[in-house]
């Protein structure tokens, strides 16, 4: 198979690590956890844990990391699945070589995003949720490709992992693989150094969880986000792969 590098844009929140476990488990993909997050640190630094740790242990300069994006898929595997935060993808970095990958895009109902996010951030911000941004991406890659770029929504995965997987796969030009569908739960070398202050859930799993409605109504400090949020999710979600 020709080599196949896949850019998964992506909010926080948004079972992508689920995700990235899924590509991982599969023997022909290796994977990358948020390439651009260390350069996302330098400029801004968020109330995240961990962050000089994550600056000594992951390459902060956008151009070397964008070189490895397009470079040697490591291990020689046919596909490389990398799992990008949109907002790490900040205004002053070169977007030329989103020509040279397969962008997709994995979108969540807002409303759970800023729950979930509620839980873990005190404060909440439009650009923390990423949605801005992975629109603003969508609509780029549109423009350079004159192609619509496949999106995916948490909810279908939550609901059937197998057929939304299996129509990405199919927009991405490559093969299904039913090794997507369960891993060994524990933690992966290809974890950012970030992984132990977050990924408790992920690490604990074997698969992807079934989606449940909502329970819990939202803080009302995060409330004033929703409308706007759903505005740009309702457009990319008109898009979403179909079963």
């Amino acid at each position: 198979m020709t080599a196949v590098r896949i850019a998964m844009w992506s909010g926080p929140r948004n079972v992508s690590t689920a995700l990235l476990r899924s590509w991982g488990n599969r023997p022909d993909c290796a994977v990358w956890d948020e390439p651009l997050y260390a350069h996302y640190l330098t400029q801004y630094r968020p109330d995240h844990p961990g962050i000089p740790e994550i600056l000594a242990a992951h390459e902060n300069d956008w151009r070397k990391v964008v070189e490895a994006i397009l470079g040697p898929i490591p291990g020689g595997k046919a596909i490389h699945y990398q799992k990008h935060m949109a907002h790490h993808m900040l205004p002053h970095i070169g977007d030329e070589w989103l020509a040279g990958v397969s962008n997709a895009f994995l979108i969540r109902d807002p409303a759970e995003v800023l729950l979930s996010m509620s839980k873990v951030m005190e404060t909440v911000t439009l650009q923390d949720t990423g949605f801005p941004d992975q629109y603003r991406l969508f609509e780029r890659v549109r423009v350079m490709t004159g192609e619509t770029p496949p999106v995916i929504d948490a909810r279908d995965i939550g609901t059937d992992a197998e057929g939304t997987l299996r129509v990405l796969c199919a927009a991405l030009g490559i093969p299904f693989d039913p090794a997507m569908l369960a891993w060994p739960s524990g933690p992966r070398d290809s974890d950012g150094a970030w992984a132990k202050y977050w990924y408790d859930n992920v690490n604990g799993s074997t698969g992807f969880q079934p989606w449940k409605p909502r329970a819990e109504p939202l803080p009302g400090r995060v409330r004033p986000l929703l409308d706007e949020l759903t505005e740009i999710y309702e457009a990319l979600h008109r898009h979403r792969l179909r079963v």
